[in-house]
């Protein structure tokens, strides 16, 4: 994820999936004479998929959001693994290969062509918050990407419905938890990668928003999830829209700003309307480019691919009976649970409208949220039902410090392991330095001091000596006379 993106698209689509999905595909007829050990591997995976989207959902990093998608993913398949469905588990691994692909190598032609812009820091050039409206910069970049997005929200005929759609399927005939998991689990990705693709490729290039800021115009906020860091709403909104830029520099909070009674009256007048704000000196700005052909080639060869892989595993339907070619190269799972076969195309689209239905739903509910529309009408709902506002504002950074902190899980990992095993050297280090190593040492100290004083009582003078000798007697005597008396 932090290194360069040809090398990331290679991890996720293939090297970390072989290392851990397929190694234990291999090893799959051992660990299924092992019930405990298939339900702990489900269990894995399914809370994998689970947090790795939650994560996501408010990621501001493109490669960021990209790498926790694969986390997601691989819960994925590793859930189906565990509920004995491991030729449709490496069947997402094929078809997530090609899709994750050409997404990180997407997005690295979105980071080369941002980088002469914002600059060559990654906080900048991979920043969702400065990008927007690429699609009309960069085409080719944007159509494959919007592929892949597909594909991974599950929309047919993208490679990845296929296989997701038979996970999703055998999960909630496996249980209904693990059902619950997964289908909850598909509306959040369809909604973080269209989340995703609209800051990216959808708006208006945000970078010459902040630009064109003068006294005569305000600006919306860019994304309710996209600020340097989670803070809790203020119940009372900026007074201007230069303090937000100028004396914050960061135009891109999850509050809305105040707009100009212009505007509002365009809003009001033209409901439904996407508003395109108007820029100064339009010459003046500098525009993303479409990356070169030696980047676009790969993005079009594995957008043919996102197209038609998934058809190794799409049914072919005769006397009555389905066929594909995944069978061929997979032995078929054994499941323990009754699976029900479509005899017929229509039962298969029949069976697949669910899927489709939650990925649709994640789908609008991201275009809801991140069309440019919604950051005009903030502004306005925000006037016509402020208390409405603040509950939602509560809940919203709920949801944005559970994702934007990845789970809190670097903050226990600090506090637990790293403080804790600092705290527990640094007192092994204080018992071993006074305790293991003060005992000898006190004692080699007490010999010394001990001669010393012997060396200074004796001087050479026999009346010394007999007086030391009587003292002795004499404390000698005291003592037994108060014990015993």
């Amino acid at each position: 994820m932090e290194g360069p993106t040809p090398i990331s698209a290679l991890i996720h689509a293939a090297t970390m999936v072989a290392a851990g999905i397929f190694l234990v595909a291999r090893l799959f007829p051992l660990f299924k004479t092992l019930p405990l050990i298939m339900y702990l591997i489900s269990w894995i995976g399914g809370i994998t998929a689970l947090l790795g989207a939650t994560m996501a959902l408010a990621q501001k990093d493109l490669k960021r959001g990209l790498a926790y998608s694969t986390m997601s993913q691989l819960g994925y398949m590793m859930l189906a693994l565990g509920i004995d469905s491991y030729q449709i588990a490496l069947f997402h691994l094929i078809t997530h290969a090609y899709s994750k692909a050409l997404l990180f190598l997407g997005s690295g032609s979105v980071i080369h062509s941002m980088e002469p812009i914002v600059g060559y820091c990654p906080s900048k050039s991979q920043n969702m918050a400065l990008m927007g409206g690429l699609r009309k910069y960069m085409p080719i970049t944007g159509i494959t990407f919007l592929l892949g997005t597909l594909s991974l929200s599950g929309i047919p005929p993208f490679a990845c419905f296929w296989s997701k759609d038979q996970i999703l399927s055998d999960s909630k005939l496996y249980s209904p938890i693990f059902g619950g998991i997964t289908w909850f689990t598909a509306g959040l990705t369809a909604f973080y990668m269209f989340r995703m693709y609209l800051l990216t490729f959808e708006g208006d290039f945000r970078v010459n928003l902040v630009n064109s800021y003068n006294n005569h115009i305000t600006l919306y906020s860019t994304s309710m999830w996209g600020e340097e860091e989670s803070r809790i709403l203020s119940r009372t909104r900026a007074d201007s829209m230069s303090n937000q830029i100028i004396g914050r520099n960061n135009s891109f909070s999850k509050e809305a700003f105040k707009i100009s009674n212009k505007m509002e009256g365009l809003y009001k007048k033209n409901s439904g309307l996407v508003v395109t704000y108007p820029f100064f000196h339009k010459g003046s700005f500098t525009y993303p480019k479409e990356s070169g052909k030696a980047m676009l080639f790969p993005l079009v060869v594995l957008g043919i691919f996102t197209l038609f892989v998934g058809l190794i595993g799409v049914p072919f339907f005769r006397s009555g009976m389905s066929y594909d070619i995944l069978s061929q190269w997979f032995t078929s799972s054994m499941t323990h649970f009754d699976k029900k076969h479509p005899e017929n195309w229509s039962e298969f689209f029949i069976d697949a409208i669910p899927s489709v239905g939650i990925a649709f739903l994640g789908i609008l509910m991201a275009c809801i949220l991140y069309r440019p529309i919604y950051f005009l009408s903030q502004n306005v709902y925000h006037k016509t039902n402020p208390h409405m506002k603040i509950i939602m504002d509560q809940s919203i950074n709920i949801i944005y410090n559970w994702s934007y902190y990845r789970a809190y899980i670097d903050i226990y990992y600090d506090i637990i392991l790293i403080k804790g095993i600092r705290g527990l050297a640094e007192t092994s280090h204080s018992f071993d330095q006074w305790a293991i190593d003060g005992i000898p040492n006190g004692v080699g100290f007490l010999g010394l001091f001990v001669g010393e004083g012997m060396r200074c009582l004796g001087g050479g003078r026999i009346s010394s000596y007999i007086f030391l000798s009587l003292f002795c007697i004499l404390i000698s005597i005291l003592i037994y006379y108060y014990s015993f008396s």
